[in-house]
């Protein structure tokens, strides 16, 4: 059985940087790809960014670009969200997510998840 779990969430103060590490088990990581959504409170999950077995990498959110990046390391079976400049209004939830098929923004296309890492942006 697959299992995601997400580490690296925190406080962090605006400008900051964290990393945020999704650790797969289960099954080797080569297999599917992995996307990046977060939630914050009273809003829908969205996505972020994603990378698939092939190490392509999607970036959906323009608030993010240039900011966060999205990489993996499949001898790890680890996947990384890398935020600098981090702004208030990156304060959420953050989760990975497993999909068999593509790279998606839409997380019904996602089966598997992470319990979730909370980050909060704030002075």
């Amino acid at each position: 059985q697959l299992q995601l779990v997400e580490s690296g969430g925190g406080v962090v103060q605006p400008g900051g940087s964290l990393r945020l590490s999704c650790t797969t088990s289960g099954l080797a990581l080569d297999y599917y790809a992995i996307g990046w959504f977060r939630q914050a409170p009273g809003k829908e999950r969205e996505g972020l960014l994603c990378i698939d077995s092939s190490g392509n990498s999607e970036n959906y959110d323009d608030s993010v670009k240039g900011r966060f990046s999205i990489s993996r390391d499949n001898a790890k079976n680890t996947i990384y969200l890398q935020m600098n400049s981090l702004k208030p209004e990156d304060t959420a939830v953050y989760y990975c997510g497993m999909t068999w098929s593509s790279c998606s923004r839409y997380r019904s296309h996602f089966t598997s998840w992470g319990q979730g890492a909370q980050v909060t942006v704030s002075s």
